[in-house]
């Protein structure tokens, strides 16, 4: 008793190890494959047929209640287990059905006899009409429309994938990204490249199992045929009668898991990424309040027409006027809440006012339309504010101190699709964009013309279309970079944070920055400030140096120089040209990155003596002619530049670079100005040209 306990115990254990080392699934499939060829009773057949049916309805009820496509990346294995598994239990169905079918109905197990004898009525003429409208339902309607759903989708997957991880790129390059959440992208990418193409060939599983089907019928109706006449002897009628049933009953055990799975496939592929199940889509997408209440009329009309049953339609007319009154109802609920609450807010107490009332100005401030709330609303599935969190991560990391929280709030009196940017509470930039449409930017290089609403990228000025978000993939294989609404807010706000650093940056935070460097440098710090300049000072520095795009994340290098030309000025202006020259290597790095040389332009000798009398003020002051003529040319050198992906770089002496830099901030804002001292002395220098 001892040993056989024992015996058992160990073959227990050595199966649930089996199952958690991962077996279970070979084994399964060599069972398969075995069932081709080993001999089954009916018992066993029944079992099979039945765990065939209830494995298609587990499978179709999965693709049901899965949220996306991708949640179910295992669908083209399981599609090939399930076919192999109904075509193995064909074969071995055929075999039993040709041996012992002389037997009568029930020699080949209950659920084939229950099939030809239940569901057909026991007629061979119905069981093959049943049958070949199964068979065209499943192979010409379900089959063939979820192939060319496969086929196509996977084809614009592919064709998407270079826009796609380029459109990751771009977004990561702007800060809307961490690196791990563009990694993260970029396999969800592989993956749906993946899926779609495997899903493009297991759609022909499905093809080829209609087509076994239905050989698979014919052989078992003309050898049961021969086999019950020359073998067993039977009437032609009988054999004919009993192999027909047999056939037709193992036909339809086959077809119906097979017309599961096919509509589980195209379940599948014709669903769309967005994550939302079936049921709940199905909910909000189709029945709209008015669309039932338009049917209820139309049924209602059509019920009482004299002839017609009109009974079934007046229940039913009836029915949906009832659930559309009710959906109407609960949409309205809300909205007959609020005069209750206005009502109690009214009766409420008001407190008496004080300076609590009187909030401070938000220094960075994002004011949307109506139509842009559901962007900002989690709940709606927005994600501006996801992106907006990212720009800040990537903007503080880049310019070197802490950007502010951005405030989003809602303005009715801005146009339905509007935004508009603050900074202290004065507008400086504003845009309009289609919150339901993605935004195909023309990079230069695009290879056809897509369908959509004309409009211009409000962050650098771009050409593109606003489109619909089916068009995504399309857009992408003609060369077009494609961005949603909120993407298309978060950079330009990033682009305007960037523009408008120096004015973020007061006292509050150059102290916190100073008491952080503070934590691992406390001498640098009780050195600087009080002692040899006002913080006042300090803050006019930095922001001088963020006037001019050059970040202020170098914080101990600025303080060293600080301390250094601080005894001898605290003018502003000349110490922040010596913390430049100080930080010149790091910013030509920013400029040029690891090239070997620096692309320059200088001035013309006349033009430079020019500019320096008027700087000393020994001569007169700059003509406008001159000023605006140097402003053209210099456009034409950053023109120029741009096109040979080179940096635009003017240098000039110090004495007037502070001077030319002001001049040229806002008219040429794409030009860097650089004094001949900020040039590390071991960068090779390459002089493009002079400007006159």
């Amino acid at each position: 008793m001892s040993s056989q306990a024992s015996g058992g115990g160990f073959s227990l254990s050595s199966m649930g190890h089996a199952v958690k080392s991962g077996l279970a699934t070979p084994i399964v499939v060599l069972a398969m494959l075995a069932m081709v060829i080993v001999p089954l009773s009916p018992l066993v057949l029944d079992a099979l047929f039945t765990i065939n049916i209830a494995m298609s309805l587990v499978v179709l009820l999965a693709v049901v209640y899965v949220r996306r496509p991708l949640e179910f990346s295992i669908f083209p294995s399981v599609l090939l287990l399930v076919t192999l598994l109904r075509l193995a239990l064909n074969v071995a169905s055929t075999r039993v059905v040709l041996l012992h079918g002389h037997q009568g109905p029930a020699a080949a197990g209950h659920v084939i006899e229950s099939f030809g004898q239940f569901v057909i009525g026991g007629s061979f003429a119905v069981g093959i009409v049943v049958f070949a409208i199964l068979t065209i339902v499943n192979f010409v309607v379900v089959t063939k429309g979820a192939g060319r759903i496969s086929e196509v989708s996977a084809r614009f997957i592919l064709d998407a994938l270079p826009g796609k991880q380029m459109a990751i790129d771009a977004d990561l390059n702007a800060g809307l990204l961490s690196r791990e959440d563009a990694k993260l992208r970029r396999e969800e990418v592989r993956a749906e490249a993946d899926f779609y193409g495997s899903m493009d060939g297991a759609s022909k599983f499905v093809r080829g199992d209609a087509i076994a089907g239905l050989l698979i019928l014919a052989i078992n109706i003309i050898g049961g045929v021969l086999i019950g006449v020359l073998q067993h002897d039977m009437a032609l009628k009988d054999a004919g009668t009993t192999y027909v049933l047999l056939a037709i009953g193992d036909g339809l055990v086959a077809q119906l898991p097979a017309l599961l799975i096919s509509t589980a496939v195209a379940m599948l592929v014709t669903r769309a990424t967005r994550e939302q199940e079936m049921g709940q889509a199905v909910t909000t997408q189709v029945l709209h309040p008015r669309a039932l209440a338009v049917s209820a009329a139309l049924l209602g009309l059509v019920g009482i027409v004299p002839g017609m049953p009109n009974l079934p339609f007046l229940t039913l007319a009836a029915l949906l006027g009832f659930a559309a009154w009710k959906m109407h109802k609960r949409a309205l609920a809300p909205k007959e809440d609020t005069p209750e609450a206005e009502a109690a807010a009214t009766a409420a107490a008001q407190p008496e006012l004080s300076w609590d009332e009187l909030r401070p100005v938000e220094p960075l401030g994002l004011e949307v339309g109506y139509r842009l709330i559901a962007l900002v609303d989690k709940h709606q599935g927005g994600e501006l504010l996801a992106r907006l969190k990212g720009v800040r991560r990537k903007l503080t990391q880049d310019l070197g101190f802490l950007i502010p929280a951005v405030h989003v709030r809602d303005n009715l009196e801005l146009a339905p699709g509007t935004y508009r940017v603050l900074v202290h509470g004065v507008p400086i930039a504003s845009g309009e964009i289609h919150p339901d449409r993605h935004l195909a930017l023309d990079p230069g290089h695009v290879y056809g013309k897509i369908e959509g609403i004309p409009g211009k990228d409000p962050a650098f000025g771009l050409d593109a279309v606003w489109i619909q978000p089916s068009q995504r993939a399309q857009a992408e294989s003609l060369g077009y970079t494609v961005v949603d609404a909120a993407t298309v807010v978060a950079t330009h706000l990033s682009h305007l944070v960037r523009e408008r650093a120096a004015e973020l940056l007061g006292h509050e935070e150059v102290q916190q920055l100073l008491a952080t460097l503070a934590k691992a440098s406390p001498r640098l710090v009780e050195d600087l400030t009080p002692k040899l300049l006002p913080l006042s000072t300090i803050v006019r520095v930095l922001q001088s140096l963020l006037a001019e795009r050059v970040p202020v994340r170098q914080l101990r290098q600025i303080v060293e120089a600080l301390l250094e030309h601080g005894p001898h000025t605290q003018d502003p202006a000349l110490l922040t040209a010596a913390v430049r020259t100080a930080l010149g290597r790091f910013i030509v790095q920013e400029l040029n990155g690891l090239g070997a040389e620096l692309p320059v332009y200088t001035l013309a000798p006349a033009l430079e003596r020019v500019l320096q009398d008027s700087v000393s003020g020994q001569g007169a002051a700059l003509e406008p002619g001159l000023a605006e003529r140097l402003h053209q040319n210099l456009s034409e050198c950053v023109t120029r530049q741009e096109g040979r992906g080179e940096p635009a770089v003017l240098l000039v002496p110090g004495g007037i670079r502070s001077a030319i830099a002001r001049l040229v901030r806002h008219s040429v804002p794409a030009l860097t100005v650089l004094a001949y001292g900020e040039v590390p002395e071991d960068k090779r220098l390459r002089l493009v040209g002079a400007v006159g």
